[in-house]
């Protein structure tokens, strides 16, 4: 018996592409590209573009730099982009199948309608993936800089860190255990401090503790912070004081959160999700309920936008590979309605989810969750 050579080996690993899978992926990719651009195009003018023309025209940006802006934009328009492009390529596919009766004779072969839609849904999932890559990897790099390029052109620079007013809050639980604030920072020390420290009042016969000092540092080797000129202060609850202690030099086992609070964060769409998760730590900390409430909305977005390849892939077969005999206007019409409403819904439970009416993951999945029911709901439907 002759050996196998090594092709017929590894074709025993993975399944086999048929003919018919190749053409419906080969009749898939057109239009979704298609669809990329427009949708592409339509976010990113008038989400960027247009403002770019007004700097160019108003502050005298030059055009030549606006256009790299305009294309370091993209990539956060595209991601958006990928979903509704999902959609509309399977409804203009598998509605020309429908129309010109290439599904008939499928099914008349004895091919389910599940199974032709799983080269669909197998292209949807490929586009998840990617668009994981970009929203993570391309899109907060490019849109960072993006953002850099055209405060510099327009001097509008800022420095990589708070100046002034830094405050920070910190709280355990519902109550209140720390106060701290900072009037000016150069980036390596604060000025004019004031901390007022409720964590002791318990232990020390109900007196509170404020410190006041001129300046602080941060001293990472020994993770605390050194003031200097400064007086604390030991406060009983009938408002008098208990003691009073004058020092030139200090340190105070306090958390770093203010020095964390006072670097200059980027925006939710400049970060990915490892960094909106770190930033969310020290959010938390602050005891900012509603900041944190917006976050966490924004990290199940970023989980959940790529995932809406999925369901609109879904969802456009299903609808697609109904009898029908619809031109590629109706089937674009039909999925400018179904993304109006799919993100009308988002931005619904967005809003609920920042208000605290629902919880941020059910704010982030709820839609996709709904749209993959009624997809699935549909197809089994077809399928009978």
């Amino acid at each position: 018996m002759a050996s196998l050579t090594l092709s017929q080996k590894l074709s025993g690993w993975f399944p086999r592409i048929s003919i018919m899978d190749r053409y419906i992926v080969q009749e898939l990719t057109l239009p979704f590209l298609f669809a990329v651009g427009a949708f592409s195009s339509i976010a990113v003018s008038v989400g960027s573009l247009f403002e770019l023309i007004r700097k160019v025209t108003d502050s005298g940006l030059p055009a030549s730099l606006a256009f790299e802006i305009f294309l370091l934009t993209m990539p956060q328009f595209v991601v958006l982009a990928f979903p509704m492009s999902t959609l509309l390529s399977t409804m203009m596919t598998f509605s020309r199948f429908s129309s010109d009766s290439e599904l008939i004779a499928l099914r008349g072969c004895g091919v389910s309608v599940k199974r032709i839609v799983v080269p669909a849904i197998i292209l949807s999932l490929l586009v998840t993936a990617l668009s994981f890559a970009v929203s993570e990897v391309v899109a907060p790099a490019s849109t960072t800089r993006a953002s850099d390029l055209l405060a510099k052109a327009l001097d509008q620079e800022k420095p990589p860190f708070k100046e002034g007013n830094i405050t920070f809050q910190q709280q355990d639980g519902d109550e209140l255990v720390r106060f701290f604030h900072a009037r000016q920072f150069d980036g390596t020390t604060m000025r004019g401090i004031t901390v007022v420290d409720l964590s002791q009042a318990e232990n020390k016969d109900g007196l509170t503790q404020i410190v006041s000092a001129d300046t602080a540092t941060w001293d990472f080797a020994r993770n605390l912070w050194e003031f200097t000129n400064g007086t604390i202060y030991a406060v009983s609850p009938s408002g008098s004081f208990g003691q009073t202690i004058r020092f030139d030099k200090q340190d105070l086992q306090l958390p770093r959160t203010p020095l964390d609070l006072a670097a200059r964060r980027k925006k939710t769409e400049e970060m990915n999700i490892a960094e909106a998760n770190e930033y969310l730590g020290i959010l938390k900390q602050t005891g900012d309920e509603k900041a944190v409430r917006d976050l966490e909305v924004s990290i199940q977005q970023k989980y959940s936008i790529p995932f809406a390849c999925v369901v609109f892939g879904l969802v456009g077969s299903a609808v697609g590979v109904r009898p029908q005999r619809t031109g590629k206007a109706t089937s674009f019409g039909v999925s400018i309605v179904i993304i109006f409403g799919y993100y009308l819904l988002s931005f619904i439970t967005t809003a609920m989810g920042k208000s605290g009416v629902i919880t941020p993951f059910v704010a982030g999945w709820l839609p996709l969750g709904l749209g993959l029911g009624a997809g699935m709901i549909l197809l089994a439907k077809i399928s009978r």
